[in-house]
């Protein structure tokens, strides 16, 4: 729980500005709590029991102006709320979406993500939000109502202290149970969430194979599990109960055994009355807020945050925007693979197998074969987004394993089929990998890739766009356009073109292909293979390297793959070397 402590206090320090303003609403707010007891004693026992009606009167209507000043700090203290809260849920949010992406890049599928990023990061942002209004509450209610007591006399405040210290320290004992409970609720839950989803993920294979009675009986277990804990967790309501019965209604009955004594001492009746107005309407109601929401919400709070934290990515560290760090190239070339192996499963058969690979700095690439033959999965090898069982991948000379994303950002840029375009400025959209790049930077690369008729059909740099409100096509041109400005030498064009005419398609390749840097497109089209410099095919059992004229000639799936028929092929022996020298492909 030490980082949950530390998290917490991180992001509270973070917001002081706000928790000041609104610990002043707040004071505001607790005024008729303070005045409360004290004003009723004075009409009591000047105004009403002394002959005096009006008198009595006049304290309470001053105890009516306290409300309405009590209910404008309540609207102000929920109105600050939001600033201290969202900035913390945000900050939570973005940790959470880069460890559920660090987790898929290293193809470790997290069955609970989605719970995390739906159901806990709300949770946690809600209890945060009540915690916070919760003890805030209680320390101004019950400063309040202890002020307001001495105020009338100290025997008072002493007989009402000894109850209520004795019950805030059960409370107290009885926390780290509570918490230990509230953990093993948390952990049952995601237990049964991956339980689900591998049960209707999977849920043809298991009709298929007839094992519906074995996947009814391994959930059912889970829903199990997670109703023993909610059971154990119900049981620590007996003791929340008797710390209320302890701190907040004991007190009434010392004050009424020990009211002729009180009496005896000078105290009126109307003080025995305000008296007891502070412990019904300011200890009670503020230790029964803190007892029920420090141990409803503040341990979902404490123990979702921890899981949170322990599973999501750390906060940033480095300023905002900043530039990736440069990485070193090796002179010569900009991609290689050794050995590389990737599967998806342990059982599964490999989609690539001991694949070898070179391509130098400079290279137009193009990487072409059937549908579902492992292109895409080797464009996210490339990329560092997936990684592989054996061998190694090195991009810049450096490997992809184990870097960092801005590490990886500085080597390579990776534009996918279905393009990421965020709602926001269409200047921030392509600054996105480039921040603070100037708007005539911005201009010469539309002119160069021809795209400054769309920058001016979406509105311009200040626009605001919707991902929903554009075309596929234009998403994946506003893609290209912030791929191409991008400082990564390596650029990966993973069907980044799929959207597109075949002439616009063309005009981009071509630009990307003059761009300083490496290109590597996996094709959506043969026509980008009459582009490239080199082509690799990719058919399955072998991947074969060359020229698109070196492989009409060498491959029969190559001519059958652009439509030439069948003839006899010159070589096809699964090693070899391109006709440059450089050592080219393996066996997949």
């Amino acid at each position: 729980m030490t980082t949950v402590v530390g998290v917490t206090r991180a992001a509270l320090r973070d917001r002081r500005a706000q928790l000041w303003r609104l610990a002043g609403w707040s004071a505001a707010e607790v005024l008729p709590a303070a005045l409360s007891g004290l004003f009723t004693a004075r009409a009591v026992d000047s105004g009403f029991l002394s002959g005096r009606p009006g008198v009595g009167l006049a304290w309470l209507a001053l105890l009516g102006l306290a409300v309405l000043v009590g209910a404008a700090g309540t609207n102000r203290s929920y109105a600050l709320l939001g600033a201290v809260v969202e900035p913390f849920r945000d900050d939570l949010l973005r940790r959470v979406v880069r460890g559920a992406v660090a987790g898929a890049a290293g193809g470790r599928a997290d069955d609970a993500a989605v719970a995390r990023l739906t159901h806990q990061v709300e949770l946690v942002r809600d209890t945060y939000a009540g915690l916070l209004m919760v003890v805030r509450g209680f320390l101004f209610a019950l400063g309040a109502a202890v002020l307001g007591l001495f105020s009338l006399a100290a025997p008072v405040a002493l007989l009402v202290a000894v109850p209520v210290l004795a019950g805030l320290g059960l409370f107290a004992v009885a926390l780290p149970v509570m918490v230990a409970r509230q953990r093993e609720y948390v952990l049952a839950d995601e237990q049964l969430g991956r339980a689900v989803v591998t049960a209707v993920s999977g849920h043809r294979d298991v009709t298929a194979g007839g094992a519906r009675d074995q996947v009814t009986g391994w959930v059912g277990g889970s829903v199990d599990a997670q109703a023993r804990v909610e059971r154990r967790l119900a049981t620590m309501a007996a003791t929340r109960s008797l710390s209320l019965a302890l701190g907040g209604w004991l007190p009434v009955p010392v004050l009424l055994l020990a009211a002729p004594w009180l009496v005896r001492q000078g105290l009126g009746p109307g003080a025995l009355l305000g008296a007891l107005v502070y412990v019904t309407r300011g200890v009670q109601p503020a230790l029964h807020s803190l007892v029920q929401g420090v141990a409803a919400g503040g341990l979902r709070f404490a123990v979702t945050l921890d899981r949170l934290l322990r599973t999501a990515a750390p906060a940033d560290t480095g300023p905002a925007g900043s530039p990736p760090r440069p990485t070193p190239q090796r002179s010569g070339v900009a991609l290689s693979l050794r050995g590389v192996t990737f599967r998806y499963g342990p059982h599964a058969d490999p989609v690539l197998d001991d694949l070898d690979l070179d391509v130098p700095v400079g290279d137009h690439l193009v990487i072409v074969g059937a549908s579902g033959i492992g292109k895409s999965t080797l464009a996210g090898l490339i990329a560092g987004v997936l990684h592989p069982q054996s061998g190694t991948v090195h991009v810049g000379g450096s490997p992809v394993t184990g870097a960092t994303p801005g590490e990886l950002a500085a080597r390579r840029v990776l534009i996918p089929q279905e393009a990421y375009v965020f709602t926001g400025s269409l200047r921030d959209n392509l600054g996105y990998l480039t921040p603070g790049v100037p708007d005539d930077v911005v201009d010469r690369a539309a002119a160069r890739l021809g795209l400054t008729g769309l920058l001016a059909r979406l509105g311009g740099y200040d626009a605001t766009l919707r991902p929903a409100d554009l075309s596929a096509g234009e998403r994946q041109q506003v893609a290209l356009l912030r791929a191409w400005l991008s400082p990564a030498p390596l650029t990966i064009l993973d069907e980044a073109t799929c959207h597109l005419d075949p002439a616009s398609e063309a005009r981009l390749e071509t630009a990307f292909a003059a761009r300083p840097g490496t290109l590597v497109v996996i094709a959506h089209r043969v026509s980008s293979a009459l582009r490239a410099r080199r082509v690799l095919l990719l058919d399955g059992r072998t991947a074969l390297l060359d020229t698109h004229q070196g492989l009409l000639g060498r491959s029969p799936a190559y001519r059958a793959l652009v439509g030439y028929g069948e003839t006899e092929p010159s070589d096809t022996a699964p090693f070899w070397t391109a006709s440059d020298g450089t050592s080219a492909a393996a066996r997949t």
